[in-house]
């Protein structure tokens, strides 16, 4: 079963050591970048793993017009709660997607205190019939 785990930059109810990644010390981004690194290996040699990506901050919408040509707008607002990231995971259940969010969950952060940030955990579709 397939699981897309989201991190969000906001949004999500707030992270227990709550403190901006731009307001971190360049060590601490490393320790977290780390973390991550460290987490998708081990999941890569369980073949758990499928693929992550971090995102930047910044983005702009993107429609069509009546002929299918780009249209873009305004730059994504401040307060909408982007996504940061994203890990998709290849488990057996929920349960142990679950266990895998809470171990994202708990990377280190600002003072090398985990995060215990929120993320939103999504089943591939057709991933809760078995499908995924």
């Amino acid at each position: 079963m397939k699981y897309l785990l989201i991190k969000h930059y906001r949004g999500a109810p707030a992270a227990a050591n709550d403190v901006p990644m731009r307001d971190w010390t360049p060590e601490e981004v490393a320790d977290h970048v780390e973390f991550m690194e460290r987490l998708a290996e081990r999941l890569q040699q369980t073949g758990e793993y499928v693929n992550s990506l971090a995102l930047a901050p910044e983005g702009t919408w993107v429609s069509s017009d009546d002929q299918g040509a780009p249209v873009v707008g305004d730059e994504l607002p401040e307060e909408k709660d982007l996504i940061a990231g994203w890990m998709l995971i290849d488990v057996a259940d929920e349960s142990r997607a679950r266990e895998i969010a809470a171990e994202l969950a708990h990377a280190p952060g600002a003072g090398g205190r985990p995060v215990r940030e929120w993320l939103e955990l999504r089943p591939a579709l057709g991933a809760a019939a078995g499908e995924g």
